[in-house]
């Protein structure tokens, strides 16, 4: 039987909600709610009870047009949260967008940090990607994202396709960071000193709270092996890098969180195992 060709679609839609609750010392998940291809896996207590690790996974490995990833976390009162990921998130070529949204929800006491590898776009896709941070009271967030256009060692530039992305941070429903990118293949910008200067990779790394000249100045002093900087805004620690790899700014932000951790969270720096497999 000819079944229409309406029935088949190319897209592959996935889901995955979490929620984490502080009971006594620990912090433990409460709920978890998936459809189609988004896991996590076991959670762990590698720093001890308090902080909850999970590790996010995208088992097809990559990314392609009209697919649609919707993460949605939320960390409990007085909670501690850490999510990141077992290895890059691929993007491939396509010839329709790609969608992904997240939606952090963190409420008073609590603290997530938001620890992902890095995201890589093959020449040719179209990502479009929206992240929603909402914060509430006294909670604490540290985030950061790498993407790196292209795949330089296999001598590919980003020559077409697009990404863009959203951000917007509230607490307490006043936005307190409000950032949209764009940047279409094979466009000026790639190369301009005003742009990305050639660089390949770039990367970004938001945390609340505020730090004494001091440790700023340790921090800027850090390289990212191309172009970094810090800077202290009212509530919020902004950094920055352009790079030429990706396990550059990578190395260059997980420094930073070595240092900026202790000072903002009160909690030494302990590397997730995921990241050193």
């Amino acid at each position: 039987m000819n079944l229409p060709a309406a029935l088949f679609t190319p897209s592959w839609p996935a889901e995955l909600e979490l929620a984490y609750a502080r009971q006594g010392d620990r912090t433990i998940p409460v709920h978890r709610r998936h459809l189609g291809p988004l896991r996590v896996q076991k959670h762990l207590h590698a720093e001890g009870p308090e902080v909850c690790q999970h590790i996010i996974v995208h088992p097809p490995g990559g990314i392609a047009g009209g697919d649609r990833l919707d993460i949605r976390a939320r960390a409990g009162e007085a909670s501690w949260v850490q999510l990141t990921s077992p290895g890059a998130a691929k993007w491939y070529r396509a010839s329709a967008p790609a969608h992904q949204a997240i939606h952090l929800d963190i409420r008073p006491g609590a603290t997530l940090e938001w620890l992902p590898q890095e995201t890589i776009l093959y020449d040719g896709a179209q990502a479009e990607l929206h992240t929603r941070i909402d914060l509430h009271g006294d909670a604490r967030l540290f985030h950061w994202d790498i993407v790196a256009l292209g795949r330089p060692a296999a001598g590919e530039r980003f020559a077409s396709g697009h990404f863009q992305a959203r951000l917007d941070i509230r607490r307490d429903d006043a936005l307190i960071w409000h950032e949209r990118q764009r940047i279409i293949g094979g466009d000026g910008l790639l190369d301009s000193p005003i742009g990305l200067a050639g660089a390949p990779v770039f990367a970004t790394l938001i945390a609340t709270g505020e730090i004494d000249p001091e440790l700023l100045e340790r921090c800027r002093e850090r390289s990212c092996q191309g172009r970094g900087d810090l800077t202290q805004l009212p509530g919020l620690v902004l950094a920055r890098c352009l790079a030429p790899e990706a396990l550059q700014a990578r190395a260059w932000l997980i420094e930073l969180w070595r240092l900026l951790r202790p000072a903002l969270l009160g909690r030494e720096a302990k590397p997730p195992r995921i990241w050193s497999t």
